[in-house]
């Protein structure tokens, strides 16, 4: 009986020292050196654009990605492949309840659920993005080297229920369908 509290008692003293030196670090994102690129696939073709961070973090735990934290202010987004009056009306569309309807629905969010080193500075990441209120779990991978990270997320926008153009409701759309995955590609700065 004794040997089982001095074991317990070991146990608990190692336990309570490790997570004493266990530092969570939460670095926030840098907003005006951070980017998101977004690219949308049609049968046609493909349009491709920008959208801000509002703002975001990442967390360590002695220099090892542990979670992370983004508010994308939907509002930004715009177009970089078009000018002049096409390039407003992709904005504008994309603004609408068409297709991210950024008047009630002015963020979206992404939150880490599970962090897993796969590499050297590579982790794979489990999270919940949430889109005009919707909620859905995601997996990608991200690169971090010294303060910068990278990632690229491939987003199902039928899972937020954002439909036009969709085969996913819609049948014979021929030419007229727009794919329902679009590409995030996420370059960040802490």
């Amino acid at each position: 009986m004794k040997n089982t509290i001095k074991n317990l008692t070991l146990a608990a003293l190692i336990t309570f020292i490790t997570f004493s030196f266990t530092i969570l670090e939460k670095k926030q994102i840098k907003i005006d050196k951070s980017k998101i690129v977004w690219k949308g696939y049609k049968v046609t073709g493909s349009h491709e654009g920008t959208i801000a961070l509002k703002s975001g973090s990442l967390s360590f735990t002695n220099d090892k990605l542990v979670g992370g934290e983004f508010t994308i202010d939907m509002t930004t987004i715009i177009n970089t492949d078009q000018t002049g009056e096409y390039k407003g009306k992709l904005e504008g569309h994309l603004k609408s309840d068409d297709f991210f309807g950024v008047s009630t629905y002015p963020t979206a969010t992404l939150s880490f659920d599970k962090v897993k080193a796969t590499g050297k500075n590579v982790y794979s990441v489990t999270g919940d993005l949430t889109i005009k209120g919707k909620t859905n779990p995601i997996k990608f991978d991200i690169s971090i080297y010294g303060n910068k990270a990278t990632a690229s997320l491939k987003v199902d926008r039928a899972k937020y229920h954002i439909k036009y153009g969709s085969t996913s409701f819609f049948d014979n759309l021929k030419d007229k369908a727009i794919y329902d995955e679009f590409d995030l590609v996420v370059d960040l700065e802490f």
